[in-house]
């Protein structure tokens, strides 16, 4: 903005005393009239200003005439070419003036409240800054920093200065302290790091006394360095080293939250943001982190009873800061939300309160009114501590005891006492009201009678991993009453509980998922739920607790975004991780939560079995599309580039025909093209068999490693040509080769669904053109009918159904309507990879009636919805006989059926028809059928 400060002005300060503000004025004769109001306002208000327009009042007529932002620049610029022994005297000047100038656009309405707080801290960057460079060149001239010269002193020679609290936000107050870490990088001096320590001691203390001594100029800044790690014994200067390690060892809560604010201000800047960004991990969790809550409303508890704020609030003598509805509880409400999720969503690492406000308003952390109303309530409070701290330049936050102090600052702020008043205590109420209830654990409610059977289980909780700490048992006891009460609305509370306690027993920790469910009662009856349903994932679910963030932690209800946009999204987060185990972990984690959201939405009737068993395809190919790349690069930093066009991974079985359960595992297999490469050229070159043959053992490690993530899926390769004896990645001609002379039907009758997940698109064409070349030619033989026949006797032998509602297995089941279907694509010459579209080529080439083709798919939605109902509860056959009344109710709910007879007469109705049918297409083959449909 371009207009002089008389153009800006809207607003003034009343006079307290009316005298002082005419003295003030009477010593400005030559300002034009339009500063009277606020030259008499101020000084009638403010014995501080008022000396400082005496002092200064030459140098005020110009800044006045100015535009503001233009002279408060020349206060800066002159201080860089001031010498070290002249520094603090220039500082103390240009402090004068930097208050004389910041509190007249802040009373006048010049400038917003926010904006006078940036100004002010980049007065303190500049002396900070100023302060170590100079002062640090003074040790390299005495000889006392090894190996550094006159240049280093430009960067303070590896010593730097934090800000913390306010300043590193850059919202310093009218009249604040700032706060300071100072730090060293060790690594620049090595075996002389002690004799730089030492240098650096001296000048951090230097440094603080040249801000904080009052003379006959005043002081700059008053100094705190007491935020350091261990201030008690430790000295005002550390290394990073000594830092990260205290941090990584003994780091608290109030710590991490205090690093959110935290920037290099000073010094060697590079260095401060390389040690916070190593600081990263120990501020931002990357797990949802509730606990934070209970930590900052400890806290908050401890400084009210230390200070004596407890008490009903009253306008004389409260504390603007620490006290009921103050600044702090914006800040920690700001702060703790901040601490919650920062670790999985980087766009709330705000070091302001108000940017703060606004990230987590945006990502729904927070409504959009109740981040409105705190970020005018802060700034208004904001405004009046400055008023606060105006009157003598005193760093106080507490209203004045007497009725006459307050009157003072009424006046100060433009407003009659009692409006002041009225306005002063509505805006503490409206602040308390908006962030108590964030903080304050409710009090436990009084839990269901239980019996005796439930008593002994829920004794026993007392015993488990998970309620080892006191602090978990604290939170626990206030948790535990309406998770007994959920419970007791379930179906069948018994069962319930009993699946509660496998998921209690099962979690190694307690104090971060119990603080979840307390600060989200809709988390409980999800889990309730869950256990009472299926009590399998409920067992994942303590083993895997940090996949409850994603329910709260973003867009968990959206609509599924589709293979690509998941692809996208993990490649996006794996480059992100520096070092390859990361990058795995990270997979982990994510495929976690997505595969998670499938189950959760599935139990839910969000979603049915199909819609789930693409969901799941479209999570392991994102996966392995993503992932590919990642085992590539690291496996080619040591063994060189693939050879010729590379290799591609191929899916087959379920992933190739986009259809997966939860519990499924991947079939895969990999073809390679090196193009006459007969070796690698890298490092530790590899001939070209061995090298494919690692690669691609690289590629199943990566999905089935036990990491500290757990797994990503078992791998399944015995599709591969010649299956377990034949190598594990195969070259693309005698791939084809082996296709054209040496594969049995059955090998055929796979590659119907194979599917090309990642790799070079050339040779992806390639590889999808020879299966398309195979299956046009190898489904035309006599013999294949015949091979069929004799694969499905072996298979009834080798895998009979396993009780009634064995989906999956035995004559006239969903194994046997895979087999037939992947007969009628090779037979039809159809590419068609899914069992409804193979079908249906099938049927228009001639080769199935269209009614028994109906019967088949009919029996088929119902094996697939029962099968993908009962992996989701289980990993084992279910028994309707022994399923708990939750899932039972889930499984008839996904077959259509309201009783479990009716389901088990429907299925054994289902396999009869579509044995007959199979049957009868594979009797074709002996002359008993000729037109393709079922006999009888």
């Amino acid at each position: 903005m371009s207009q002089n400060f008389a153009a800006r002005l809207t607003r003034h300060p009343i006079p307290f005393d009316p005298a002082q503000g005419a003295d003030a004025w009477a010593g400005l004769p030559d300002l034009p009239p339009e500063f009277r109001p606020l030259i008499e306002g101020t000084a009638g208000c403010s014995p501080y200003l008022r000396d400082l327009m005496r002092r200064e009042g030459d140098w005020l007529r110009g800044a006045l005439a100015d535009v503001p932002e233009a002279a408060f620049g020349g206060i800066l610029a002159p201080l860089d070419q001031v010498a070290v022994d002249q520094l603090g005297d220039a500082l103390r000047q240009a402090k004068r003036r930097a208050a004389l100038l910041t509190g007249l656009a802040d009373l006048g309405g010049v400038w917003p409240v926010m904006q006078v707080t940036d100004a002010l801290t980049r007065l303190a960057d500049r002396a900070v800054h100023l302060a170590i460079t100079r002062l640090v060149a003074e040790e390299i001239r005495r000889g006392k920093l090894p190996g550094q010269g006159e240049d280093d002193a430009a960067s303070g020679a590896g010593m730097f200065a934090l800000a913390m609290g306010k300043m590193g936000a850059g919202e310093l107050n009218y009249s604040s302290d700032i706060d300071l870490i100072c730090l060293f990088d060790q690594d620049r001096y090595g075996a002389d790091w002690q004799e730089a320590r030492a240098a650096f001691i001296r000048v951090t203390r230097k440094m603080a006394a040249m801000l904080s001594d009052v003379t006959g100029g005043g002081y700059v800044f008053r100094t705190d360095l007491r935020l350091r790690p261990d201030a008690s014994v430790t000295p005002v200067c550390i290394s990073m080293a000594a830092a990260y390690g205290y941090y990584e060892a003994e780091g608290r809560t109030w710590e991490r939250a205090a690093y959110i604010k935290a920037r290099p201000c000073g010094g060697d800047l590079a260095a401060g943001a390389r040690f916070l960004q190593t600081l990263t991990p120990f501020v931002w969790r990357k797990h949802l982190d509730f606990a934070a809550i209970q930590d900052a409303h400890d806290m908050r508890l401890r400084i009210r009873a230390h200070r004596g704020l407890n008490g009903r609030v009253e306008v004389e003598g409260h504390d603007l800061k620490l006290g009921q509805g103050g600044i702090r509880e914006i800040e920690f409400f700001t702060q703790t939300r901040q601490l919650i999720a920062g670790g999985r969503d980087p766009s709330l690492r705000d070091r302001t309160t108000l940017g703060g406000l606004q990230a987590l308003a945006r990502q729904g952390w927070v409504p959009e009114e109740v981040a409105v109303e705190l970020s005018d309530l802060y700034r208004t409070h904001r405004e009046v501590e400055h008023r606060l701290q105006m009157v003598n330049d005193a760093q106080t936050h507490e209203m004045p005891a007497t009725a006459e102090g307050v009157a003072r600052i009424a006046a100060f702020c433009g407003q009659d006492d009692a409006a002041f008043r009225r306005d002063y205590l509505d805006r503490l109420a409206r602040t308390n009201r908006l962030t108590e209830g964030f903080f304050a654990p409710g009090e436990a409610e009084e839990g269901p009678e239980l019996s005796d059977h439930a008593k002994a289980v829920v004794q026993g909780w007392n015993a488990y991993p998970c309620l080892r700490s006191d602090r978990a048992q604290g939170i626990f006891r206030r948790l535990r009453p309406a998770l007994l009460k959920r419970l007791g609305r379930a179906a069948n509370p018994d069962e319930a509980l009993m699946a509660l306690d496998g998921f209690l027993k099962g979690l190694p920790a307690g104090v971060q998922v119990f603080s979840l469910f307390e600060a989200n009662s809709a988390l409980v009856d999800l889990i309730i739920d869950i256990a009472a349903t299926a009590p399998d994932l409920a067992r994942h679910l303590s083993r895997n607790s940090g996949v409850l963030d994603a329910v709260i932690g973003g867009s968990f209800w959206a609509p599924w975004p589709g293979m690509a946009a998941l692809r996208d999204e993990l490649a996006a987060r794996l480059a992100e991780v520096p070092d390859y185990e990361g990058r795995l972990n990270l997979a982990r984690r994510w495929m976690k939560e997505w595969h998670f959201r499938i189950g959760v939405h599935h139990l839910r009737g969000l979603i049915d079995g199909f819609e789930a068993g693409k969901f799941y395809a479209d999570l392991a190919e994102a996966v392995i599309a993503a992932l590919w790349p990642v085992v590539v690069s690291d496996f080619e930093a040591r063994h060189g580039r693939q050879p010729g066009r590379g290799a591609v991974v191929v899916g087959m079985g379920s992933l190739g025909a986009a259809r997966l359960n939860a519990a499924s595992d991947l079939d895969l297999i990999v073809i390679y093209d090196a193009a006459g490469v007969e070796a690698s050229e890298g490092r530790r070159p590899l001939p070209t068999k061995p090298y494919f043959a690692r690669l691609t053992q690289a590629m199943v490690t990566a999905l089935t490693a036990q990491t500290a993530e757990g797994r990503l899926y078992e791998v399944d390769m015995r599709l591969r040509p010649s299956g377990r004896q034949g190598p594990v990645a195969t070259g693309v001609e005698g791939w084809r080769s082996y296709q054209m002379d040496e594969a049995w039907t059955w090998e055929h009758l796979a590659l119907t669904r194979a599917r090309v997940l990642a790799g070079d698109a050339s040779l992806a064409a390639e590889v999808e053109g020879v299966r398309r070349e195979v299956i046009g030619l190898k489904g035309q033989g006599a013999s294949v009918l015949a091979d069929v026949a004799d694969m499905r006797a072996r298979l009834a032998a080798a895998k009979p159904a396993e009780g009634p509602w064995d989906a999956k297995r035995g004559a006239g089941r969903m194994m046997d309507v895979e087999l037939f279907a992947q007969v009628l694509a090779l037979q039809s010459a159809s590419p068609a990879r899914q069992i409804e579209r193979q079908v249906q080529a099938g049927v228009k080439a001639a080769k199935a009636s269209d009614s028994d083709a109906q019967a088949v798919l009919s029996a088929f939605r119902l094996y697939w919805r029962l099968h993908a109902g009962a992996r989701l509860l289980s990993d084992r056959i279910v028994d309707p006989a022994s399923l708990g009344e939750g899932a039972r109710a889930f499984l008839l709910r996904e077959a259509g059926e309201a009783t479990v007879a009716d389901l088990t007469a429907r299925l054994a109705e289902a396999t009869a028809v579509v044995d007959r049918v199979i049957a009868a297409h594979l009797g074709d083959a002996h002359g008993e059928t000729g037109d393709g449909s079922a006999a009888g």
